[in-house]
């Protein structure tokens, strides 16, 4: 299962130890079950999120035993008999649903719908985004598990068959519907040095970055009807107005004729921050702004920081972002915007509310160049495909030192950056206004659902016990 996740994206295997962990679990008490899981989770999560080390290893090794116990808590949910396939299912999935959104907002990163953006499960999202994506893996898993299996090879295949049916399915829903217009649309991508802490490169230098990277957009001819810069590649030490970045962002619009769409951080007080994007339109007025709402925990900020400060170095963080608030959408000349900051495309429900408020394009301004690897971008990457398929929109995602993409909504990565080089795309990008299915029903009909096929299969789990001891 570990992979199946970027950057190896060997997307099968997932479905493989689906498959295995499965089977491991037949006949097992819940003491076992809970092992089993545990380890099985570690074998997952130890590689998925390996990039951890990046910041702290003691940390990572924190972090990676505990989220190995979202999985060790679904096989201990799961019986050990009768009811055993829809329990697996449904017990994996809403215990990756919990993963996902707990504790401090949760980390989608490293889940196994990540790996599936190459696969043709991926248009799964359109339907249930990363949570019927989440159980198409584990569904496969079983139906193969039961294939593979002496005694009952029928309903293994029944099982992989209907998970086909509704894959193909999923793939003729309403997807954005047709495009509304086009417009033209350029990344700026800086390049520089990768696994670097913010402190270590100054502002001035990324600035430069951005700046010498504008070059060949001043050069275009017509010039893009959007530009779009990284997250926090300007950072400010005093409020955006009347600073001369502000200037001479608004020039640079000006003289393009653009909308121009830029990450700042600006200070807000002695142990605060902002992490905004800032559009300034064609005249060079700032047309929109909108503060990044999903902080990165012990990233852009310090939970219970008296506390943790007594066990941890946590300098690296100072200041904490302020939480932002509304949907994400940016209203600017180029067309309603929906803005997912860096860790914020990881998280369905971000795109989703931005879409209904109208937007037509996603756009995600993001910074990860901290990271030594490609593993976090190229996780970064599939999510661009989850939310394009679950959305019905095209997605443009800008970062300073990569991946910067341009993505379809149906997920194919039409464009995608080289790691730390100084590099623009270009693209002609259609505007959509549909809804596909998920845009309508959200997350929570599949978590009532998947309770109930939980709960259906400890039935019949009670129901096979109750039977065996009045025969005995």
């Amino acid at each position: 299962m570990a992979l199946s996740l970027p950057p190896w994206g060997w997307w099968p295997l997932a479905l493989l130890g689906a498959a295995l962990l499965y089977w491991r679990l037949a006949g097992l008490r819940l003491r076992n079950r809970l092992w089993a899981g545990w380890l099985a989770g570690l074998g997952c999560c130890g590689p998925g999120l390996m990039w951890a080390r990046t910041f702290n290893w003691y940390g990572a090794v924190i972090l990676i035993l505990l989220e190995a116990l979202f999985v060790a808590a679904a096989a201990m949910l799961t019986p050990a008999q009768r009811g055993r396939a829809p329990a697996f299912i449904a017990a994996s999935t809403v215990l990756e649903a919990c993963r996902m959104t707990w504790p401090f907002g949760g980390l989608p990163i490293g889940g196994v719908f990540l790996g599936q953006a190459d696969g043709p499960l991926l248009q799964l999202a359109r339907l249930g985004g990363p949570l019927l994506l989440t159980a198409g893996v584990y569904a496969g898993g079983v139906g193969l598990a039961t294939l593979l299996a002496a005694r009952r090879p029928g309903r293994g295949l029944a099982i992989l068959g209907g998970l086909a049916l509704l894959t193909l399915v999923a793939a003729t829903l309403p997807d954005g519907g047709a495009p509304v217009r086009s417009i033209t649309v350029a990344t700026v991508q800086g390049g520089g040095r990768r696994g670097v802490d913010k402190a270590d490169v100054s502002p001035a230098t990324v600035l430069f970055n951005q700046l010498a990277a504008m070059e060949q957009v001043a050069r275009r001819r017509p010039a893009p009807d959007l530009v779009l810069w990284p997250e926090d590649v300007i950072g400010l030490d005093i409020p955006l107005p009347g600073s001369s970045e502000a200037t001479l962002m608004s020039q640079t619009a000006r003289q393009l004729k653009t909308t121009l769409v830029v990450g700042i951080t600006e200070p807000a007080g002695q142990t605060k921050f902002r992490n905004e994007i800032v559009a300034w339109g064609p005249s060079g007025r700032v047309v929109a702004t909108f503060e990044k709402v999903h902080r990165v925990p012990f990233g852009e900020y310090v939970p219970y920081r008296s506390l943790i400060g007594h066990l941890a170095d946590i300098s690296g963080v100072p200041a904490d972002a302020i939480p932002g608030h509304g949907t994400g959408l940016l209203h600017t000349p180029a067309g309603p915007l929906g803005t997912l900051v860096s860790f914020e495309v990881f998280y369905a429900n971000r795109s989703r509310t931005s879409v209904r408020a109208g937007a037509q394009l996603l756009i995600v301004p993001t910074n990860t160049s901290s990271y030594v690897t490609a593993q976090v971008p190229t996780q970064e990457v599939a999510a661009d495909a989850v939310q394009a398929v679950e959305t019905g929109r095209d997605l443009v995602q800008s970062a300073p030192t990569g991946y910067s993409t341009v993505v379809t909504h149906r997920g194919v990565v039409l464009r995608r950056s080289v790691l730390a080089v100084r590099q623009d795309l270009f693209a002609t990008v259609p505007l959509r206004r549909g809804f596909t299915p998920y845009d309508h029903l959200g997350d929570l009909p599949y978590l009532v659902l998947f309770a109930l096929i939980w709960a259906a299969g400890w039935r019949r789990e009670r129901r096979a016990q109750r039977r065996v001891e009045t025969y005995s």
